[in-house]
């Protein structure tokens, strides 16, 4: 902040693009790394993108029993369940430094302490 507590709108400018910038490699690392969830001790494992989008899923066929689809069904939700919280916790690792560093910009009411209308 220059003297007098008037902003520096370049340096504000300047941290806001290098902030983005960023973010959209930590977005793009994420939609480019995969996670894995498993249910059943390893018969049901899901691979879901850092993003959390379902890639792929593998059904060991020791669980298929046609009698008891409901089981085999657990399973699968389980092991999505478990990839999605483990992509919840890289997309924590990878944006949350990045996301964290907004609210210390922001300040109180605006961008570094600059009062904005609505903020």
């Amino acid at each position: 902040m220059q003297p007098g507590g008037a902003p520096n709108m370049q340096a504000i400018l300047q941290q806001a693009q290098k902030m983005q910038e960023q973010l959209l490699a930590a977005q793009q690392e994420l939609a480019e790394a995969e996670v894995t969830g498993t249910a059943g001790g390893g018969l049901v494992t899901a691979t879901v993108s850092g993003s959390a989008e379902l890639k792929s899923l593998s059904i060991d066929p020791k669980v298929v029993d046609p009698d008891d689809t409901e089981t085999l069904a657990d399973l699968i939700v389980a092991a999505v369940r478990d990839a999605s919280n483990n992509a919840q916790k890289l997309q924590a690792d990878k944006m949350g430094p990045l996301t964290g560093g907004l609210g210390g910009m922001m300040g109180e009411g605006g961008l570094g302490g600059l009062q904005l209308p609505g903020m």
